[in-house]
């Protein structure tokens, strides 16, 4: 219980409260719209108006964070700040892509009970105009505002038209179907297998949140929902005079005409903030994005991975942060996020890019991946950075023991931490921390370790000369490989070096098991924090998290950081 506190606690907590809010939004204004003020709208609707405005404040609520985990920047300065007092805190802001994600689902949800309610209020309002019948209340109030056509309690005006041209004809309804229809590509396209494969369309339907903010704020503006206005509530009690409809307003009568009105836009109140804060930050973006930046060397590693060393002036980075990299070449609005490989002690910043999309592909052709000559300094592409932000990797150092675990690629903000502490013990840092770290890499074939072996083999060098071997235990798996591979390897195991990274510890077939390398750890660091951090797949992450949970023995707490960019 302890290890889960530590390492889910707070996101509980944090995902509790944002439930609760919700709920106690949807409870408070179902109940609101059950007064009497809107007794005689709710003769015609039912409940369907409580329905119908209950989801509407939760959606405003929501609507208004869904902007913030995406504020990269501000994130970036809050966790800076906040590390300081708790680095339990600091972490949530890590998972700022999955609170997204969860208020974006709570948003679909509201959206469409906000949406059957009111599909429900239409026809309801149609209907009580259809029922010509002066003895029919429905009726009444919907004849009610006919001759100045302001104190009117039903919008659609007339029994010659139908709930469909009611909805393309008013502000709510053609507002409500552009936000409904901009929210349903941004959902849809933003599913794993788009995003994955069709970046493009992610990123460009993403944007279609411009189209959903502008709907949203002005869809209360029509005023289709109404209620009775309190000065007519304290002269025509809904209660007393409900049943003498028929004598509304005639010499004699306590009970005068009621008087209508609806209620002013509130959205616009909730999301303001919000989209302010947004605005600066693209402003942010944007200034940052005109900055000169140098390409000063490009390297072609096998498996097709492309590294970019560039400059930038007043560039300054922590280990395992990432950036925005555009091409403007490539296209003019397109920024993909890259961790950076370089270490913050190097003059210069370096990403490695793996080829697997079209953006990388053009990118890989103007660098002159595809060309077998030295592609010249002038005829490189331009290219614009944005960031660095920050990632759970820049706790790295605040452990004492560490265990890294990449997968492919995912190895590369751990590239910029085994820099940095190569740096730091070249030079003799006396304040690093950290005593032991256990480095884990995943790869599917054996090419994928030649780009960074040479990294690592400088390494290993520094610390065998220095006499701290120990320091650093790392360890490769070959998840996939052919026969001819494996008699390969069983011929070259007794080498010296490993035939496939050229280094000491020799490459491992098939998968870690977790279970036995993590109670190796706990007996050998007994009482410590173990900072676990990942960059790969979410079925690792699962598996991983299970095992920091799971995994107390001796005293020893793991706590579970994941990349999420």
């Amino acid at each position: 219980m302890g290890n889960f506190a530590a390492n889910e606690g707070l996101s509980i907590f944090v995902i509790l409260v944002w439930l609760g809010i919700n709920v106690f939004l949807f409870v408070h204004f179902y109940l609101a719209f059950l007064v009497e003020r809107y007794y005689y709208t709710r003769v015609i609707l039912g409940h369907a108006l409580s329905w119908a405005r209950a989801p509407a404040a939760c959606l405003n609520f929501n609507c208004m964070l869904i902007l913030l985990p995406i504020c990269r920047n501000l994130l970036s300065f809050l966790r800076g700040s906040i590390q300081y007092c708790s680095r339990t805190a600091a972490r949530q802001l890590d998972r700022n892509l999955t609170f997204h994600k969860l208020v974006a689902y709570m948003i679909a949800l509201h959206t469409a009970i906000h949406i059957i309610a009111h599909l429900f209020n239409f026809e309801r309002f149609m209907d009580s105009q259809l029922m010509i019948n002066s003895s029919y209340l429905p009726y009444v109030l919907s004849q009610i505002g006919n001759n100045d056509n302001r104190s009117y309690l039903n919008p659609i005006r007339t029994n010659e038209t139908n709930p469909t041209i009611v909805m393309f004809t008013t502000i709510a309804g053609l507002t409500g179907v552009v936000i409904t229809l901009a929210l349903i590509l941004i959902i849809t396209s933003s599913m794993e297998v788009i995003r994955r494969s069709y970046f493009e369309v992610f990123w460009f339907t993403h944007h279609l949140f411009i189209v959903f903010f502008i709907g949203l704020v002005l869809h209360g503006v029509g005023r289709i929902v109404r209620g009775q206005t309190l000065e007519s509530v304290k002269v025509h009690n809904p209660d007393e005079c409900h049943s003498r409809f028929e004598t509304w307003g005639k010499n004699g009568t306590d009970c005068p005409e009621p008087v209508f009105a609806g209620n002013p836009p509130m959205t616009w109140k909730w999301v303001v903030g919000p989209m302010i804060l947004y605005v600066c930050e693209r402003l942010v973006r944007f200034y940052r994005s005109q900055q000169k930046v140098v390409i000063t060397k490009v390297v072609m590693h096998p498996s097709k991975t492309l590294e970019l060393q560039m400059k930038k002036k007043g560039f300054k980075m922590e280990v395992g942060q990432y950036v925005f990299i555009k091409c403007p070449s490539i296209s003019q609005l397109e920024w993909h996020p890259f961790t950076l490989t370089s270490a913050p002690e190097e003059d210069h910043l370096s990403v490695h890019i793996r080829i697997v999309g079209d953006w990388t592909q053009a990118l890989y052709t103007a660098c002159g991946g595809d060309k077998t000559v030295v592609q010249d300094a002038w005829a490189l592409p331009k290219v614009a950075v944005d960031g660095p932000f920050g990632t759970a990797s820049e706790d790295v150092f605040r452990y004492e023991v560490v265990m890294l675990v990449g997968a492919g690629i995912g190895v590369t903000p751990f590239a910029s931490v085994l820099k940095s502490v190569w740096y730091k013990h070249v030079q003799e840092n006396k304040n690093v921390f950290t005593k032991k770290i256990y480095f884990y890499w995943l790869c599917p074939e054996t090419q994928a370790f030649e780009w960074f072996a040479d990294l690592l083999q400088s390494l290993e060098r520094q610390m065998m000369e220095k006499d701290m071997s120990d320091f650093l235990s790392y360890n490769f798996y070959l998840t996939r490989w052919k026969d001819a591979e494996a008699a390969h390897w069983r011929v070259q195991y007794q080498a010296e070096d490993d035939p496939i990274t050229g280094l000491k510890q020799k490459t491992r077939y098939g998968k870690p098991n977790w279970d036995k390398e993590f109670s190796t750890i706990s007996t050998q660091h007994p009482g410590s924090k173990v900072g676990v951090f990942l960059c790969g797949p979410t079925a690792l992450a699962k598996a991983l998290g299970k095992q920091c949970i799971s995994h107390t023995e001796s005293g020893t707490e793991f706590i579970f950081n994941k990349e999420n960019f």
